[in-house]
């Protein structure tokens, strides 16, 4: 078991990028890696479940575990078959203004060490200023 902090800050605020944390429809448009979520629920909350489906047309269950809407903390698991990765989300307001974010991930080595740069480049869309337009699936 391995474990890999990513860190991310950028002008959006704090109370802005936790709505799209909170919104999973709203994931596709700041997480390249994700074509679309299917879950039944507008908001994340403990026990929410679904499917995240990558643009490579592999399909990922995920589990959130924990909210802390107060905090903007939240952590969740999402596997493929025995392959399973823990991660904790956490938004920060920035000195200077914007907002900050931490992912904390968790699971075998190799699949953190290949999610960390994918998880990167999502992060910084998320604390971005604006979303980009959701792409066609």
């Amino acid at each position: 078991m391995a474990t890999r902090t990513v860190n991310r800050a950028g002008p959006a605020a704090p109370d802005v990028v936790w709505e799209r944390y909170a919104r999973p429809a709203l994931r596709p448009r700041w997480a390249p890696q994700f074509r679309r979520v299917e879950t039944g629920a507008d908001r994340i909350a403990p026990g929410v479940g679904g499917r995240v489906f990558s643009y490579a047309g592999v399909r990922v269950r995920f589990v959130v575990e924990r909210v802390d809407e107060a905090r903007r903390v939240w952590s969740w698991h999402a596997g493929l078959g025995p392959l399973v990765l823990r991660l904790r989300h956490e938004v920060l307001a920035a000195s200077g203004g914007g907002s900050g974010t931490r992912l904390t991930v968790s699971g075998p080595l190799p699949a953190v060490l290949l999610y960390r740069p994918v998880a990167a480049w999502a992060l910084g869309r998320l604390v971005a200023s604006r979303l980009r337009p959701r792409a066609a699936s």
